[in-house]
């Protein structure tokens, strides 16, 4: 006896067709992720991509609405990992220096490792602002990569906490100062590529304690040398 409208045979056709859509967006990020780091933003066209990952152009934009789209998503994992573990940092009262140290040594590694990726999303960035009205990006926008990969926000939390404490000056507030070394990292990991992330560590530390607590720079020299 045939199965009824939505009974089983429905259940098994749905879930064979969101396999089928979850394993051409997984084709679709790998592809991204190695065509953009090696052929850079601008060299890049969705078309590539599809290619690459063996779908047709249509179904690359049925995923993905544009190449700045896919790059933030392609990027997100990256930054979304150095979040969460600012996140449990947070939770669990973990000194605020010692957090930002980390969080910014492991930023540094992260651009580091992904050099190609990051000038591309770098360029992507600025791509996507240049069409748009001045300003910061709209928390909402579902195609902006400033938002799917928010790199301002893997520091943001621990500095609005070591502000609100008292730890921190409260000025630049914490949006600006979280900005501030983000727009600095991915500068410095365009224009040095070859700069050790031990050095650009250092280099930001000392930029951000300076605008947040001067007096740790007046304990030595070089407080940030050889951050890991």
């Amino acid at each position: 006896m045939p199965a009824a409208p939505g009974g089983r045979s429905g259940d098994a056709r749905a879930r064979a067709a969101q396999t089928k859509r979850d394993r051409t967006r997984r084709a679709l990020l790998e592809a991204a992720d190695t065509t953009f780091a090696t052929r850079g933003w601008a060299r890049t066209r969705m078309e590539d991509i599809a290619a690459t990952a063996e779908v047709s152009p249509a179904s690359a934009y049925n995923h993905f609405a544009s190449k700045h789209t896919l790059i933030g998503h392609v990027y997100a994992p990256y930054v979304t990992a150095l979040v969460d573990q600012a996140d449990q940092d947070r939770e669990r009262g973990r000194d605020l220096i010692d957090a930002l140290k980390d969080q910014v040594s492991a930023l540094t590694r992260m651009t580091a490792r992904n050099h190609g990726l990051t000038t591309a999303f770098w360029f992507a960035l600025n791509d996507y602002a240049g069409g748009r009205p001045a300003g910061p990006p709209e928390p909402g926008d579902p195609d902006d990569p400033r938002v799917l990969a928010p790199i301002p926000a893997t520091v943001l939390g621990l500095v609005s906490d070591g502000q609100g404490s008292g730890e921190f000056r409260s000025y630049p507030e914490a949006g600006d100062v979280a900005g501030t070394i983000a727009n600095m990292l991915l500068i410095r990991a365009v224009n040095r590529p070859h700069e050790p992330p031990e050095r650009t560590a250092e280099l930001l530390l000392t930029a951000m304690f300076g605008l947040l607590k001067p007096a740790l720079l007046l304990d030595a020299e070089r407080p940030f040398s050889g951050a890991r």
